[in-house]
């Protein structure tokens, strides 16, 4: 069983408890309509298409340059590996000790940083040779994490967004994620992206835009229907997975157990 199925069984599908209702995989937003006016919805255009290894949980995801930095998850298949944008060839990896489930990564400099789901530990790399030079403790959860130039930004499968000193990873302050008066719970997968913080909702194919300072939710991005399937084929995992080539103003997005990695751009959309 998936581990968040023992986790959010109270979510009853794609729920959020005490929170806001998103659609399903296929479906139409149950409550989105009315948060529309305030926060809009954008759609989205396939720009390319790359291959992916579907071997991958993919948890955490960073544009390097012509590939990425990539953690995945599971225990026993968690890792932090360099890929290549092209043809998705794994370039090198390194696994977790098998105790450890994989989250989020975040890059700085000459370090990289991966957060573990319920073991409470960070660990510290050498961004060249993926050498483990230290770990940090937090209690909780840890989801997705991301960068903004100053903190470490860190989710734990609520709508807390914890920003955290990358040289002791303390805690320094925390914001709540609201869609006008309710809370956006679930968020996992992060990315910052001009000033705003990007992040996958767990168990659906939408992306929440969210004001770093108040945690208000700036506006929603749908990719449902992103990843296509042939006659028969099931759905691999949910998207998750957000990068963005500062430079060359691209945006990448891939799921867990995904066959492709697919760069996009922001539509207006039709959905209400």
């Amino acid at each position: 069983m998936n581990r968040r199925h023992v986790l959010r069984t109270s979510l009853a599908g794609l729920g959020m408890a005490g929170g806001l209702m998103l659609a399903n995989r296929t479906g139409t937003p149950a409550t989105l309509a009315g948060q529309a006016a305030v926060a809009p919805i954008w759609g989205y255009k396939t720009v390319a298409e790359y291959p992916h290894d579907p071997g991958a949980y993919t948890q955490g995801l960073i544009y390097i340059g012509d590939g990425f930095f990539e953690g995945t998850g599971l225990r026993g298949e968690s890792d932090i590996r360099e890929t290549v944008l092209q043809t998705g060839e794994v370039l090198r990896e390194s696994p977790l000790a098998e105790e450890y489930f994989g989250e989020g990564i975040a890059l700085i400099d000459d370090h990289l940083y991966q957060i573990t789901w319920q073991e409470e530990t960070a660990f510290l790399y050498q961004r060249d040779t993926f050498e483990q030079i230290g770990s940090f403790r937090y209690e909780g959860e840890g989801w997705g994490l991301t960068w903004n130039g100053q903190h470490l930004v860190m989710s734990d499968g609520s709508n807390v967004i914890t920003y955290r000193d990358p040289a002791t990873f303390a805690a320094v302050r925390t914001v709540e994620v609201r869609a006008g008066d309710l809370a956006v719970d679930n968020l996992n997968e992060l990315e910052w992206i001009d000033d705003e913080i990007w992040a996958n909702i767990f168990q659906t194919d939408w992306i929440v835009r969210i004001d770093p300072e108040s945690g208000n939710v700036n506006s929603w991005v749908d990719l449902r229907g992103l990843l296509p399937l042939g006659p028969g084929e099931g759905m691999p995992g949910v998207l998750n997975g957000i990068a963005w080539d500062s430079e060359g103003q691209r945006l990448f997005v891939t799921g867990k157990h995904w066959p492709s990695l697919f760069e996009i751009e922001l539509v207006a959309s039709a959905n209400p």
